[in-house]
Formats: C-alpha cells, structure tokens, sequence
C-alpha cells in the first residue's frame, strides 16, 4: 500500500515509502522526508496502537518546517503494514517482544543509512513503551528522545493487576486471537467524537476518521487478548522502581492531564525515578497530545523545542 491522501490529509510533498521484511518475514510499511529548510536531522515518529502513518501528516509537516528530516513506520499488524491475522482488524502481537525487530530493521535498513544525523525520537502511546524496551536494551541511536503519552500504566481500572491476569487466563485457554470481552471489529478511529477519549479538537478527529472510512483497510478495530496480555505485562516491567533508573538517554516525556487510555500518574512515577529526563503535564488534554487542540498543542511543540537541539529555540 503507497502512502493514501484525502482532501483534508494530503500527503506531504517528497515522500519516499516502501516496505522492509523483519527477521520473522513480517512485511512493515516504511515512509521518509527531507526537510524544507537547512537539515538539523531526523526526528523518528512512532505511533501507538492503531496508528497509521497517514495519521501523522501534519505533525510531519512541522517537523519539517523545523528543519528535520522525518522516518516513519508502521508497527506490525495496523496501518499499511502486515497484518498477523486472518480478521485484519484484529489487535494482534504474539510477543511485545516482536516489535522491536520492527524498529531494528527500520533503524538498519532506513534511518541510519539516508537520513541525516543527528538523530532524534518522538513516540506516542504504545511507540513509547516499545522504544524504553529499546534502550533499556542499549540501543544508542538516538541523542534525545521524546515520549508524548507512553504507555506504562494503563488508565484507572484498565490496567489492573484483574486485567492482567484475566487476560493471561484467555491466552492459556487458547483464546489469545480473540478480542477481548466487549470488543469487536469496528475502528476505534470511527467511533463517535462525543464519546472519544484521544482528543478535543473535532476537526483532527474527523480527519481521522474520514482517511479510515476512504481507506478502510488502515483501520484497526480493538485488541485481542494476546495483544492485552502481552501489554499488560510489558507496562508491569516498566513500572519497576528500578526500571528508569537503568536508563541513560536524555528524555523529554510529555503527559496529558486529562488522559483516559494511558495512567498520567504511572508516567509521573516513572519520570520521577529517570537519571537523565524530565517531564511536563499539559493540563486539559486528552491522551493525543499531537492531535489536540492548538492550545494544547503549541504547549507540546514549545516543550519539544526547549529539549531538542536544532529547534526554534535553539537558533
């Protein structure tokens, strides 16, 4: 699948996509960008969960006006990669361990050999866990990264140790592939903007929505209980205590306040305990920080120029 526009999500002009095979020959879509100003060096975007490329086209945009060149992929099973399912709407990971041979090929195959250095990380959500599983491992790639909503608690009730057990429990039966209770095919970025828990402003959700309902097959419906199983236990490692403290690469994450998917309180517990990272709340805003309203938005850009060398502020 080539990169897909809309009226209202054109694809920004100098693309150059394609598609990379991992060491388990599963097929992940890939996308890249030159800067329209002087190079600075390439920022790094990783989505979260039922994330798209296509869906992060105005934050591209920025980055390149700041002078970056960007790299972007889609994580196995949603937007244009391989999904691992015969129901292709299914959340679905054998391993949470198997995104990282996502993130391997893409650093080896794309970013290091054409993109200019140096080199920076912004991930959302899921990207952020699955990039501290990164470098908790030493992978030294990137001289900063920023982590915008990483998931390593899950909001309220939904993360409890309940839920994780429960969803253990569904794997051992044999239910892995499942959804889980409740869920069901139906595209989380289609569902009524009244009810939605990623974002206030309506136009950039509709414009979410309106790419899914052109292209549906970049739509993602909910997770299945191997998917939830594998999360969970993924977000209880990283909410070890010692956990941060094992980390060394300068960090910048950003925390939305009035978040419903992911815990803010998790993030601020973690952040806390970091030798080389600071965090911000944005107060106000909802789990998409780089979705959201302008004034929640020019909060997140202003933070990511006071941290990231190369930025406005850094002129």
């Amino acid at each position: 699948m080539v990169l897909q526009s809309i009226p209202a999500n054109p694809v920004p002009d100098g693309a150059v996509a394609g598609y990379l095979t991992t060491a388990d020959n599963v097929k992940i879509r890939f996308a890249r960008w030159n800067p329209t100003k002087p190079r600075k060096g390439t920022v790094c975007v990783f989505g979260g969960r039922g994330d798209m490329i296509e869906k992060f086209f105005e934050v591209i945009s920025d980055l390149r006006t700041r002078g970056f060149a960007v790299a972007i992929i889609d994580w196995r099973g949603q937007g244009g990669s391989q999904r691992l399912l015969s129901d292709p709407r299914k959340g679905y990971v054998r391993r949470f361990d198997d995104y990282q041979l996502d993130l391997e090929i893409f650093m080896r195959e794309v970013v290091l050999p054409d993109c200019p250095a140096p080199m920076f990380a912004l991930a959302h959500s899921m990207g952020g866990a699955i990039m501290l599983e990164a470098l908790r491992r030493g992978r030294r790639w990137f001289d900063r990264v920023v982590l915008s909503s990483p998931m390593i608690g899950l909001y309220e009730r939904l993360g409890s140790p309940l839920a994780r057990y429960a969803a253990r429990a569904g794997v051992l039966l044999g239910l892995g592939r499942a959804y889980i209770p409740g869920g069901g095919p139906f595209a989380i970025s289609n569902r009524p903007f009244l009810k939605n828990p990623v974002t206030s402003d309506p136009v950039r959700y509709q414009r979410t929505a309106s790419l899914v309902e052109a292209v549906p097959e970049l739509g993602l419906g909910s997770p299945t209980l191997r998917w939830a199983s594998e999360s969970l236990q993924t977000m209880k490692k990283l909410q070890d205590p010692l956990y941060p403290s094992g980390l060394r690469q300068p960090m910048l994450i950003l925390a939305a306040g009035a978040d419903q998917i992911v815990s803010t309180t998790a993030t601020e517990r973690f952040a806390a305990r970091l030798r080389a990272g600071s965090h911000l709340i944005v107060p106000g805003s909802r789990h998409e920080l780089m979705m959201e309203r302008d004034v929640f938005r020019t909060q997140f850009w202003a933070a990511f120029d006071a941290f990231i060398p190369g930025s406005p502020s850094y002129r």
